[in-house]
């Protein structure tokens, strides 16, 4: 059978609702023959837009053109010009897509009618329990099924002939903490507080339940509480939630099996709705039709006890990781102690793959160095991605570096990756810097909760504080040469010159070894800059500097001294040694005279001394004296000699 791959784009997959979706996914792909590359960000519960901007990154990923069909779980994104970007690239990547949920033009849909059961539950709380003051708790309102969902509850009520005030519908992002802020709304803005709650879907509804739980009231012998989509039954019974049951895992299966029979050019409806049910259970009144057995409860706490223990270890490992990682005071520690995090997981496949200008300096403020221009923050994925671990199987790889189209690494004795597979593809940012991506496939403990969330904020956060101990390095090292260096020339400044001379000129004290001290004068730079310009008096003085570098090559020591005046530093210096480098400067300043870029004679007056230094004695003694003599060759120098004849 083909192997084909498939993205996947999807939000937030610590919720029920994204989960059990997953699920449906996970366990279908072997059967269709699917490699599938879960795209997934973790937005809106920071309140943080930045931090939602570097989570939305990841969508940003994925060239679609690589990849032969995708499954998208837009409605749980909740930035419509992210959806929109993401939509765009999909129809001009010219592959069929299924939409889960949102019923998007042009591309298979897998759904249900969001209207009549939300309709159904509204019906039933009217009839059957005979309620007439209500509250919602809805989704976003630019969201699709939300929308679906607020109508047909306020078509229910209108056709009973019942009124809701505007004040009693709270719009949520479909979270839990929607709930309790929604419950907190109600208590406080003055009205009567409902006889039933409606809620878009389970999560914000069991909040809702815990809410009212702590202020007093009894659910639902003083309020009635529904949810939506039927995820919390099997994992919470604080009180069983009346909700919409709906085969959220069979979501999943459908949109493999959709985009299975699409490559094979089997005949299928572009839409499928799911059916559904209402199920009335504790929450609204009804007794519900199950009880539980002694058996049932015996599970029910194992499950759970499983779940805890589960959880505690994750926080501990977590806990531990943060601590490690933040301790590191270099990337390579870093990458070790994550090495054995990943190892300590039970992580089948593992990669951590970093933007090529993850460490970059830049920010919004200025350079420290003049001469540097500053950038933006990096907000992309850069085209090359390096790979600093690669696991796989219990080896860790030597990948090195990638292309970003590429992803995931093809490592192993197979490098083809094979089918059946599902990869988490996780972004790695801090606010806007884009830092590159994790990947992650056939981990021991599950993604699916809000733990793992933890874990790749950690995993982020720790990272720029890499970076940061990087910029701070970084920031030392060049406070460091724009003290000793002169940013104008590139070579040392007198700073430099001194450090770096004086504990060769103290053993030549203390050994009594000859020094050679040379002073270099640039001639006519006045006269040069009178007739050119300060600009080209410039270009003169960089040329002196030029010159000694080439010249200087035995471990010389040399600077700019100050102005147009340079000097050299040598140990155990002979006069044969000083002529030769006297000539040395000489033959390379004649060099940049025949090259003729200038419009002046570069010309340079020498003057050395050759002594032994004495106890006490300051290096500058023989600047000083060496300069004296320089002045004596330049005295016989004509100064109309440095400007070129017209």
């Amino acid at each position: 059978m083909k192997s084909y791959k498939i993205a996947l784009i999807i939000e937030e997959i610590n919720q029920s609702y994204q989960s059990a979706i997953l699920d449906g996914i996970a366990a279908s792909i072997s059967e269709f023959s699917f490699e599938v590359s879960a795209f997934v960000s973790f937005s809106g519960a920071m309140i943080n837009p930045k931090h939602d901007s570097g989570e939305f990154n990841i969508f940003s990923l994925p060239d679609f053109r690589n990849f032969d069909g995708a499954i998208l779980l837009t409605n749980t994104i909740a930035h419509q010009p992210v959806i929109e970007d993401i939509l765009s690239r999909i129809k001009n990547a010219v592959i069929p897509a299924v939409s889960i949920d949102n019923d998007i033009p042009g591309f298979y849909h897998i759904g249900i009618n969001n209207k009549t059961a939300m309709r159904n539950i509204a019906e039933h709380l009217i009839k059957v329990h005979k309620f007439a003051r209500f509250g919602y708790i809805s989704g976003p309102a630019d969201n699709p099924e939300s929308a679906d969902r607020l109508g047909a509850f306020l078509e229910v009520l209108d056709e009973n002939g019942i009124a809701i005030d505007n004040d009693m519908i709270y719009y949520g992002d479909f979270r839990a903490h929607s709930g309790k802020a929604a419950v907190e709304e109600f208590l406080t803005n003055g009205k009567d507080m409902p006889e039933a709650i409606i809620c878009a879907n389970d999560a914000m509804a069991s909040s809702a339940v815990g809410r009212l739980i702590a202020e007093g009231y009894f659910v639902p012998d003083d309020i009635a509480v529904t949810g939506f989509d039927n995820t919390y039954n099997t994992s919470n019974y604080q009180i069983e939630l009346t909700s919409v049951d709906r085969p959220l895992a069979l979501s999943g299966r459908l949109a493999c099996k959709t985009l299975y029979n699409h490559f094979n050019k089997i005949p299928q409806e572009r839409s499928t709705v799911l059916s559904m049910s209402a199920r009335f259970t504790q929450s609204c009144g009804c007794s519900g039709r199950n009880k539980m057995t002694i058996g049932d409860v015996k599970e029910l706490n194992y499950r759970n006890y499983t779940r805890f223990e589960n959880a505690l270890e994750f926080i501990s490992s977590i806990n531990r990781l943060s601590t490690d990682l933040l301790g590191c005071s270099d990337f390579d520690e870093y990458t070790a102690r994550l090495k054995g995090f990943v190892c300590e997981l039970g992580i089948e496949e593992f990669y951590f793959c970093l933007c090529e200008n993850w460490k970059s300096h830049s920010e919004h403020t200025h350079s420290i160095d003049p001469k540097e221009k500053s950038t933006k923050i990096p907000k992309k994925y850069t085209d090359g991605i390096l790979v600093p671990i690669a696991y796989k199987s219990g080896i860790f790889y030597d990948t090195n570096r990638i292309l970003r189209a590429d992803i995931i690494p093809d490592i192993g004795e197979n490098s083809d990756r094979s089918s059946g597979r599902l990869y988490y593809i996780i972004p790695l940012h801090f606010g806007e810097r884009c830092l590159g991506y994790m990947v992650i496939s056939n981990s021991r403990i599950s993604l699916h909760n809000s733990m793992f969330e933890t874990l790749c904020i950690t995993l982020s956060n720790s990272l720029e504080n890499i970076r940061k101990l990087s910029v701070l390095e970084y920031a030392v090292d060049r406070l460091g040469k724009l003290y000793a260096q002169d940013t104008f020339s590139g070579i040392y400044n007198r700073n430099g010159f001194v450090t770096a001379t004086s504990q060769i000129y103290s053993e030549c004290v203390k050994n009594q070894r000859n020094i050679m001290l040379m002073f270099i004068d640039l001639d006519g730079l006045k006269k040069i800059n009178d007739t050119y310009g300060h600009s080209v008096g410039d270009a003169a003085i960089c040329n002196i500097a030029d010159v000694l570098t080439k010249s200087c090559v035995s471990g010389e020591i040399y600077c700019r001294f100050g102005g147009d005046e340079f000097i050299v530093f040598a140990a155990d210096y002979t006069d044969s040694d000083a002529e030769a480098l006297t000539h040395a400067i000489e033959r390379n300043i004649g060099k940049i005279n025949e090259s003729g870029g200038y419009p002046f004679v570069l010309s340079a007056s020498t003057g050395y001394v050759i002594d032994v230094p004495k106890v006490g004695e300051d290096i500058f003694r023989f600047v000083n004296a060496a300069d004296n003599i320089m002045y004596t060759q330049k005295r016989k120098k004509k100064p109309s000699h440095y400007l070129k004849n017209k």
